[in-house]
């Protein structure tokens, strides 16, 4: 049995793509498993594997850990991607927590018919909320990073999000210079060049990826 982590999900970003960002930046080695039918699904739920019935899951150190939040809060300790001390660690949940509020919006996308008025309101609401609050944490820390000197949980899920901030919304980060400073540092960082090289960062999800995991679910 390979002792490599395990993620099982859709061949797609979804829920996913944050607990890959987080592999990557900590530097852990991870196999994928693509659910591609719903007796797949049947059979992880009828294993037990699921605790809640949902995916993701990922399988790592022994464990069987489903829930999101779970799984990039023990990748951040196990990666030394939590900060300094219990201070630090508070100050990073609170910003982990709003990038993942605002990243939420990004995943409706593809699953909507025509995308067009919530996009609308990303660009004209939750852009203006979330943009500048972070653009002044990273100017306020004046190290590069959110949160102390080091690359932290908070900093991952923020360079994932400002990503497919380029993608959605082309030029927009042009307006917040110390985002787009920060987006280039990291992604220079050694194991995020390394990840975003490497073919496990999935492409923008299209109707492919939505057939996909509406099968999975039996919502098709």
């Amino acid at each position: 049995m390979s002792d490599k982590a395990r993620l099982t999900y859709f061949n797609g970003r979804g829920r996913g793509e944050s607990i890959r960002f987080m592999l990557g930046a900590a530097g852990i080695e991870f196999d994928e498993a693509f659910l591609e039918t719903k007796e797949q699904m049947e059979e992880l739920r009828a294993r037990g594997d699921l605790l809640f019935n949902q995916v993701p899951l990922l399988e790592i150190d022994g464990m069987k850990l489903v829930q999101t939040g779970a799984m990039i809060r023990y990748i951040a300790r196990k990666g030394s991607l939590y900060g300094a001390d219990d201070k630090e660690s508070a100050r990073i949940d609170m910003l982990t927590d709003g990038v993942r509020d605002f990243a939420l919006k990004f995943l409706r996308v593809p699953f909507l018919a025509d995308p067009t008025e919530h996009l609308s309101g990303i660009r004209n609401t939750d852009l203006p909320r979330y943009l500048p609050v972070y653009s002044k944490v990273l100017e306020d820390s004046g190290t590069g990073f959110l949160v102390g000197g080091a690359l932290s949980m908070a900093d991952v899920l923020l360079f994932e999000a400002l990503l497919s901030v380029d993608e959605l919304f082309p030029g927009h980060l042009k307006d917040y210079p110390k985002l787009q400073e920060f987006r280039d540092r990291v992604s220079a960082l050694p194991n995020m060049a390394k990840f975003l090289s490497g073919g496990q960062r999935k492409p923008p999800p299209d109707a492919v990826y939505r057939d996909s995991v509406d099968t999975v679910l039996g919502r098709k």
